[in-house]
């Protein structure tokens, strides 16, 4: 018969004692002058219980800092202390700092007295500073030798060489160039079967993920391999090297020396090699340049584009003022007055942005001193006969009026150039 295998019983655990205490009420110690020893002593039982209970030690350890700094400890020991490891400051000490500065005396007489009446107790009770400067202390020499070793990590760190992007180039390019330059030892150990197109610089480029700064790179290893064959391909004459210096001589004969015992046909071989590979580096580095997307340009501010921009901004006479020209950015109208020919003006844009979203392109602009974006069929501007009164009435007029204002004024009307002059009133903008 089978044994049925026993069920444990579900345990019911409660909420966990530990609290964050931050929306606590803390012990107080008013009046603790009055108490008696015996009171004092139960009330810091209570008090020391009350916030081990109710707060974490990484709540607590800040009202050590706050000690230290209160108490002429300096701030590389400040750093020190908060350096060491926890259990060498200990809980209590962040209870015993916390307690000190909400009001427990760091000494009570009556207590101490109370203290040595209890059976089994020896000696004095000390001041609470005692214990906690001791463990501060402790913290601080601890926390010294890890504050030390973090020194010396970031001095190994710091001393640590980091290669600059130019030479992890340089680096990479010589990886780059092994199979090429054991392509052209051929060269050397046979010339004759030398194959001066038997490379794939293509496949090879890709493979190795050669770039344009590599490209660049791998041309300076390469470029001087073509000088000396030009210089052996227009070796001078025995008549021309008897014209010669000396040293031109020498120079010379050194070059003969180098490729004379090899055949003009094979020297040309590598020099159409080198050539090739060197097509090839300059085939990826235009390549790069025609396919680099344009660095696109960072858009100038309102107040940017209208600075240049020639107006009038207070006028006595007709009594105008104008608007702050950085609204003319995006705007789809802006009326201007000039007070010299007493022409009345408005703009159109050419594409209006209604819903104010200010995409690229639309509303007007301003492009030193002339106004930009406009329709320059909408765009144009009347003569006022009576500038006082008709001013008037425009400034009082809302946006269903302005739509026809121009067309009830009696004159004719002429196209605007978008150019502004310090007689130009800027009087509204929509």
């Amino acid at each position: 018969m089978a044994i049925p295998k026993k069920t444990r019983k579900k345990v019911v655990r409660g909420a966990p004692r530990i609290k964050r205490g931050n929306k606590l009420t803390e012990p107080s110690w008013e009046g603790w002058e009055e108490w008696t020893g015996e009171q004092y002593h139960r009330a810091a039982q209570s008090a020391r219980a009350w916030y081990y209970e109710n707060y974490k030690p990484v709540d607590l350890y800040p009202a050590v800092w706050k000690y230290m700094e209160q108490n002429d400890y300096t701030k590389e020991q400040l750093k020190q202390a908060k350096a060491a490891p926890s259990h060498e400051l200990s809980v209590t000490a962040g209870i015993t700092a916390k307690l000190l500065m909400n009001g427990m005396p760091d000494y009570n007489k009556k207590h101490d007295e109370y203290w040595q009446s209890l059976p089994g107790t020896m000696g004095n009770t000390a001041p609470a500073t005692k214990f906690l400067n001791a463990r501060i202390e402790r913290a601080i020499e601890a926390g010294s030798k890890v504050v030390e070793e973090k020194k010396e990590i970031e001095k190994e760190k710091a001393n640590v060489y980091v290669p600059t992007i130019q030479e992890r180039i340089r680096d990479q390019a010589y990886i780059q160039s092994e199979a090429i330059d054991e392509w052209l030892e051929g060269w050397i150990i046979d010339p004759k079967s030398f194959d001066p197109n038997g490379f794939d610089f293509k496949k090879h480029f890709q493979k190795m993920s050669v770039t344009q700064a590599h490209a660049r790179k791998l041309k300076t290893f390469f470029e001087h391999e073509l000088d000396d064959f030009k210089e052996y391909q227009r070796y001078p004459t025995a008549g021309q090297l008897n014209k010669m210096s000396e040293h031109d001589q020498d120079m010379w004969l050194q070059l003969k020396e180098g490729y004379g015992h090899f055949k003009k046909a094979d020297v040309k071989k590598l020099f159409t090699a080198v050539e090739g590979l060197l097509q090839a580096l300059d085939f990826v580095i235009e390549t790069a340049k025609a396919t680099r997307a344009p660095r696109k340009a960072k858009p100038k501010s309102a107040t940017k584009l209208v600075e240049k921009l020639k107006f009038l901004k207070v006028d006595e006479k007709f009594k105008l003022a104008s608007v702050s020209p950085d609204q003319i950015i995006g705007a789809s109208e802006l009326w201007v007055f000039n007070i010299k020919t007493r022409k009345l003006g408005k703009y159109v844009a050419k594409n209006i942005d209604p819903k104010g979203l200010q995409r690229e392109g639309s509303g007007l602009s301003v492009k030193g001193t002339t106004i930009q974006g406009y329709d320059e069929t909408l765009s144009i501007q009347k003569t006022l006969r009576k500038p006082d009164l008709q001013l008037k009435e425009f400034k009082d007029a809302g946006k269903v009026k302005l739509r026809k204002f121009l067309d009830e004024i009696a004159t004719t009307d002429t196209k605007l150039n978008g150019r502004c002059n310090p007689e130009t009133v800027l009087l509204k903008i929509i």
